[in-house]
């Protein structure tokens, strides 16, 4: 291996933020449990661009599922830290997904509102009665892109971040998200599913100017779904 940058795909980096396209298959942050992680790789490069001695800070504010791809955001000092952490935990960061679903949606348009609540024994999130104790409120929005056999390219706003909440608002209509065994799926995509988090809009935590970050889709979406696609990669 040359250098830690030859793994990563940068999307924007500055003395406070660092962001990255995440490639499907690889967990966020070492809580998860796994042996390497995004975070320490990111903390790696960092540690090796700038020659860092000891310990390299690094702010996770938000996480993508392990099957997820596209932009994901770290922090690179703690007052950055915090002020992202606020402007996710406030729902001041637009978050817009691309995913292909396993059926063709009827309608153009149209949001969808569910109370979810995590089953820690089957490490699943389910839609519950409104109010549940437990439950969360969780939002989003839908708009269809292009339908094409039997399944159909979706652009999603989530209004809420909650767990696993685009998977299992779509999946529990019956349009699992390609890929998704978890929710229904009944096809494969390697280690992926087809949920890309495609761009990301916050406020700068110190220059507090607005930044938009994209993220293209995985070269495997482009074979697997041409015709779907239609050529859309950015």
């Amino acid at each position: 291996m040359s250098s830690y940058a030859d793994l990563l795909n940068v999307l924007y980096e500055d003395n406070h933020c660092l962001a990255l396209d995440k490639p499907a298959g690889w967990s966020t942050t070492h809580a998860e449990g796994d042996e390497q992680t995004l975070d320490q790789l990111a903390k790696a490069y960092l540690k090796e661009k700038y020659d860092k001695p000891g310990n390299v800070f690094l702010g996770v504010v938000h996480r993508l599922d392990k099957p997820v791809s596209g932009c994901l955001l770290f922090a690179r000092t703690s007052k950055a830290a915090a002020r992202l952490s606020e402007q996710f935990r406030a729902g001041a960061i637009e978050k817009v997904y691309w995913a292909v679903v396993d059926r063709e949606m009827p309608n153009d348009t149209g949001s969808l509102e569910d109370w979810l609540w995590h089953d820690d024994a089957n490490h699943r999130v389910i839609v519950v009665p409104p109010h549940t104790p437990g439950a969360k409120l969780a939002r989003l929005l839908y708009t269809v892109r292009a339908r094409h056999g039997g399944m159909t390219w979706l652009e999603l706003r989530p209004h809420t971040g909650r767990k696993h909440q685009l998977r299992v608002q779509l999946a529990s209509r019956g349009f699992s998200i390609h890929g998704d065994a978890k929710y229904g799926s009944p096809h494969k995509l390697g280690h992926a599913i087809a949920l890309h988090a495609h761009s990301l809009t916050f406020l700068h935590p110190t220059q507090t100017h607005p930044i938009t970050l994209t993220a293209p889709v995985p070269r495997h979406w482009r074979g697997r779904f041409a015709y779907l696609l239609r050529g859309s990669w950015e």
